[in-house]
């Protein structure tokens, strides 16, 4: 740069200073969209449709008779926890227990990255 007179060398050197800052300005973007994209798959990631599903037919079966049909409670109760294993992937383990009048049922679901537990009471 000896032989550039100065406001050539001015030009070269806003060249470099405006380069350098879209450089860094590249890199700061770069890192706000892997951080946006890794915030919504962790969002999208949790299966509120599942549990839901699950939750309702688990609070239906405390309501079935334990009587000797088919469509008994405990039947109904091994059913749910094998069709969630086979199909969702996810260990539900629940169970439910009367008291003063309070049915309190206790859910636990677990499909290897969600873990959700409720305690419903009716």
């Amino acid at each position: 740069m000896a032989r550039l007179n100065d406001d050539a060398q001015w030009i070269v050197l806003m060249g470099f200073v405006v380069s350098f800052s879209l450089f860094f300005l590249a890199i700061v973007l770069n890192q706000s969209v892997v951080v946006g994209q890794t915030t919504a798959e962790a969002v999208s990631e949790f299966p509120k449709d599942d549990i839901r599903s699950v939750r309702d037919v688990i609070i239906q079966s405390v309501f079935l008779d334990d009587s000797g049909t088919t469509l008994n409670r405990t039947h109904v109760q091994n059913e749910i926890q094998r069709l969630s294993l086979s199909r969702q992937g996810s260990t539900v383990n629940f169970s439910s227990n009367a008291i003063a009048g309070y049915t309190n049922v206790y859910i636990h679901y677990n499909n290897g990255v969600t873990i959700y537990n409720e305690t419903w009471t009716y």
